[in-house]
């Protein structure tokens, strides 16, 4: 996809808005405009990209900030557990077993998972014909799981999601690391499902900050880690079907290595 100069409709809406996440504020007119123009240009000079106000492909990879990405450093870990109350250990296993490992694609994207089924059911919370949409888009709106396209692809059901209605489909995926679903937004304290997004674009220090907003919100996942109930925090954080993937076990195991290895350099 390409915009330029003159262009107008929804995916130039779409544009815009994401330019004012990525901290270029401009207003979602649908139309690109010269303040658009400039936004674009002002982007390309800081990503060090061809200077020309037309947004294509590499500028729109640009677009989440690829150049301020960040990894998870150990401090941001004993930081996490210091705010919950846990032991480092305990963290330390959470994010080898449900973590993603990496929380950004390699064109510098957060990593997502886009869910069908909780995107059927925002719209239909919003009085749109949910429905009617299913019939039309039924890899991006359906009362059933599935769908999945993984990797860079999954963006591509979100812009189609997107383009129906952009807070719902952001709030319809899972993000960063730690796959925190964009529904959670406001729960965790986010001022908007946009400021949400705009935090995970930035750095995987901020898919921590969103785990930890997570757990410190739920007593009974805080409690379960706390205490090292790997069975309960793995039914509470991935659902009723964790033991088909041996959740619990994986990060019982990843406790006891961990806290061995503090126990031999304490």
């Amino acid at each position: 996809m390409i915009l330029r100069y003159g262009d107008t409709g929804d995916d130039v809406a779409l544009l815009q808005r994401r330019l004012a996440r990525a901290g270029y504020p401009v207003p979602e007119t649908h139309v690109f405009d010269h303040e658009t123009e400039s936004a674009v240009m002002t982007l390309q000079r800081d990503r060090g990209l061809v200077i020309d106000g037309i947004a294509g492909p590499k500028t729109l990879i640009a677009l989440p900030g690829s150049a301020l990405r960040c990894y998870l450093t150990d401090a941001d870990l004993v930081k996490s557990a210091d705010a919950l109350g846990v032991q480092v250990a305990a963290i330390r296993a959470v994010n080898e077993v449900e973590s993603r490992g990496q929380g950004f694609l390699p064109d510098g994207r957060p990593v997502i998972l886009f869910e069908r089924h909780v995107f059927y059911k925002r719209l239909k919370a919003r009085g749109i014909d949910a429905d009617a949409l299913a019939a039309k888009y039924p890899n991006v709106v359906s009362a059933e799981r599935g769908g999945y396209a993984g990797g860079a692809a999954e963006y591509v059901r979100l812009a189609t999601a997107e383009r129906i209605n952009a807070d719902a489909a952001c709030e319809s995926a899972s993000w960063g690391a730690f796959q925190i679903m964009g529904y959670h937004w406001k729960a965790l304290t986010y001022s908007s499902v946009d400021e949400f997004v705009s935090r995970m674009q930035r750095c995987e220090a901020d898919h921590l900050d969103a785990f930890v907003r997570f757990i410190a919100a739920d007593t009974a996942l805080l409690s379960a880690l706390k205490g090292r109930k790997w069975a309960a925090f793995a039914k509470g954080y991935n659902g009723p079907d964790y033991a088909r993937n041996l959740y619990d076990s994986k990060l019982a195991q990843a406790y006891a290595k961990y806290a061995e290895r503090e126990k031999a350099t304490a």
